[in-house]
């Protein structure tokens, strides 16, 4: 562990953070969710909103880690990526806000203070595809549907 969280903060110090980061904050915050669990129950909703920027790069690794099939498409490949993202998440357990015990109205209630401190962080402006307020609101608003 201590060697992957080594590599870890070598990946963000020389690449940055994005969206995923960036949004994650605000639910730790708020609503004392561990960061590594908040960025998890973000994941999928994120990349499912972020693959279209960078079609090659999400079709790249769905061929490397064996989701996509030679032949695939970079936009079915990548489709690909990102449900197996969603996949490895329910596989791991990693809860809905509701699971978690977040009341979904207060989770709501919170989402324009979220977005804010999420666009301030700036990580979300890493990321390949232009995230707007509207963007993130939408992503949180996703969380708890």
């Amino acid at each position: 562990m201590s060697a992957a969280a080594l590599e870890a903060g070598i990946c963000i110090n020389n690449s940055s953070v994005t969206v995923v980061h960036g949004m994650s904050r605000p639910i730790g915050a708020l609503f004392h969710v561990p960061h590594g669990l908040s960025n998890a129950m973000l994941l999928e909703k994120c990349m499912k909103f972020a693959y279209d920027g960078a079609l090659e790069r999400f079709a790249d690794l769905a061929f490397a880690v064996g989701v996509a099939e030679k032949g695939d498409s970079p936009l079915c490949a990548a489709e690909k990526f990102v449900f197996a993202l969603g996949a490895l998440c329910k596989e791991c357990n990693v809860p809905t806000i509701s699971e978690y015990g977040i009341d979904a109205a207060e989770f709501e209630k919170a989402i324009p203070k979220m977005t804010a401190d999420a666009l301030a962080s700036g990580s979300p402006q890493n990321t390949r595809k232009n995230v707007s307020k509207d963007d993130a609101e939408k992503i949180y608003k996703s969380l708890i549907m």
